[in-house]
């Protein structure tokens, strides 16, 4: 099998390949580098590096003929959306529509797209499962639930398969420090350092969070399943932003608290998922506790900080 993986040399992205090359597939990645490194690329993997935006992407289907697509690329900040939010539909809906209609073009049979939480806004009650409404409260989270429906009418005119994979907040070794979604790593990168984490709002803020690994067993169950759809990949467990803090502050043994400060737009001040759909219908489930993907995330990070120098 021949998979083409879009932001293939990011955070999860990366992650993906790992295990396709793992299990035998043929791996091709379209990653134009805005935020994702070569230093993730499997070397068993071939990187194309451009836009999905690009012209050039016929041409890359032309010649590669991929059997699946795994989308991952993306615009993810939420604050940029809110700035820009011309920047983040043009990356998130017309790149994506631009994907599709070479998935057509060139006869792949399905295509797996990271979605996002961020697509449900505030929830009117918790565990949400996948017919909750769509209230997003971003241009981020509208961009997601906008290609969902892409998908479902390309399903329905061209019979080109998909599965909506709706991310809780995925974290994990390789998600940038320095970014703005990835509390975890941001809190453990700041507290190894040396430098104060902030928490905005009071710290009662909750996320489901989901380490990565077990979004890459998702992607590779959707992979191998012949269903379709849209389908929570997350935990039912509630964190707190003040756990957040207490967990890695603890493994960073960082003994001072954090400065608050005012809440962001755009954020959801609660969120926690239903993943019952995945588990029964793509045999999925988390696996790995929060606890321990914080462990496994300081642990990487502690190595890659030793190694540079920091």
């Amino acid at each position: 099998m021949k998979v083409l993986v879009t932001g293939g040399a990011g955070f999860i992205g990366s992650h993906i390949v790992d295990a396709l090359v793992k299990e035998g597939s043929e791996v091709v990645i379209v990653d134009d580098l805005s935020n994702g490194s070569t230093v993730n690329v499997n070397s068993a993997a071939k990187l194309i590096p451009i836009s999905i935006l690009s012209e050039e992407l016929g041409r890359v289907f032309m010649e590669e003929k991929p059997d699946v697509v795994i989308h991952e690329a993306a615009q993810t900040s939420v604050t940029r959306s809110l700035r820009d939010p011309v920047f983040d539909a043009k990356v998130n809906i017309l790149g994506s529509v631009n994907l599709l209609e070479q998935c057509v073009a060139f006869g792949v049979k399905k295509i797996i797209y990271a979605s996002s939480c961020a697509a449900y806004g505030t929830p009117l009650s918790v565990p949400l499962d996948e017919s909750h409404p769509l209230q997003a409260l971003s241009p981020y989270g509208v961009s997601k639930q906008t290609v969902e429906r892409y998908l479902f009418t390309f399903q329905e005119t061209y019979g080109l398969q998909y599965c909506a994979l709706r991310y809780a907040n995925v974290f994990g070794p390789r998600q940038n420090p320095a970014g703005e979604g990835g509390v975890v790593a941001i809190f453990l990168g700041q507290m190894l350092k040396g430098e104060q984490p902030v928490i905005f709002g009071k710290g009662d803020k909750s996320r489901s969070y989901v380490y990565v690994s077990d979004v890459v067993n998702a992607n590779l169950k959707a992979l191998h399943s012949d269903r379709t759809g849209i389908f929570n990949i997350g935990t039912d467990e509630e964190i707190l932003d003040q756990r957040v803090f207490e967990v890695t502050s603890t493994l960073c043994a960082y003994d001072s608290p954090p400065r608050y400060a005012d809440e962001r737009p755009g954020e959801i001040r609660r969120m926690c998922l239903d993943y019952s759909k995945a588990s029964r219908e793509l045999k999925w489930k988390p696996t790995i506790p929060f606890k321990r993907g914080v462990y496994l995330t300081f642990q990487y990070l502690q190595d890659s900080m030793k190694a540079l120098g920091v």
